[in-house]
C-alpha cells in the first residue's frame, strides 16, 4: 500500500523523493516553503535543512526572494542531514547544488524510511551546465517539478541564471545585482556580446 492516512485524514505519500528545479528567481525556494508549512499545518513533522555557506537573507532560515521564510538548520555536509533527521516525516533540503554528491544516497536512505523529502536547487550553473547533485538528484527523485523564471530581457520563459559580473568560480552566491534569468536565446546573445 502506498498512501496512508494520517491522524488528521489527510492522505500522504510513504516515503518519496520531490525535487524542486529551475533557475534562479523561479520560485524553487517559495515553492519549497509552501509544501513545508502545508505539512506542518498537517501536524506532520518537518525539518528543513540548508548548505550552511548560504547566508544571504539569513544564517539559520529558508528565505525567498519574495521575503518569506521558514526556520532551517545549516549544515555542511549531506550525511548531517541523515543525524539529525530523526523523528521527522517530511524534510525539506535548500540549495541542493551546493550539497557534496552523497545527498543523493541521503534522499534515497530517508525516503527508503518512509520519509517524504523535498529538494530544491538550480538544475543548471551560470554556464548552462548541470549545477552538482542535481541531475542525479532528478533521476532518483518520484517527482520532478521544473519552475521557470521569467527572462528579464524578452519576457520568455527563463533557461538559465545568467551571471552578470566578472567570475568564473561555479559557486557565488549573488541577487539581481550579480544575476538575471534568460532564456536561451537572450542567454546565447549575452554570451555573444561578452566574448566581442
Amino acid at each position: 500500500m502506498t498512501n496512508l492516512s494520517d491522524r488528521n485524514g489527510e492522505m500522504m505519500r510513504r516515503g518519496r523523493v520531490e525535487v524542486i528545479c529551475g533557475s534562479m528567481f523561479s520560485g524553487k525556494t517559495e515553492e519549497l516553503i509552501r509544501r513545508m508549512k502545508r505539512a506542518q499545518f498537517a501536524r506532520q513533522r518537518v525539518e528543513i535543512f540548508k548548505p550552511s555557506i548560504d547566508v544571504r537573507y539569513s544564517e539559520v532560515e529558508v528565505v525567498s526572494h519574495e521575503g518569506n521564510a521558514i526556520p532551517s538548520t545549516p549544515v555542511d555536509c549531506s550525511a548531517s542531514i541523515l543525524l539529525l533527521g530523526n523523528d521527522t516525516d517530511v524534510i525539506g533540503i535548500d540549495e541542493a547544488q551546493f550539497f557534496d554528491s552523497q545527498i543523493v544516497s541521503v534522499c534515497n536512505e530517508l525516503a527508503n524510511r518512509g520519509v517524504r523529502v523535498i529538494v530544491a536547487g538550480l538544475d543548471l550553473d551560470y554556464k548552462g551546465m548541470p549545477f552538482g547533485p542535481m541531475p542525479s538528484l532528478c533521476a532518483i527523485a518520484d517527482e520532478v517539478t521544473k519552475v521557470h523564471a521569467i527572462c528579464v530581457r524578452c519576457g520568455a520563459l527563463a533557461y538559465v541564471s545568467h551571471r552578470k559580473v566578472d567570475n568564473d568560480h561555479q559557486v557565488m552566491l549573488g541577487e539581481t545585482k550579480e544575476y538575471e534569468p534568460l532564456c536561451r536565446e537572450c542567454y546565447m546573445k549575452a554570451l555573444a556580446e561578452e566574448n566581442k
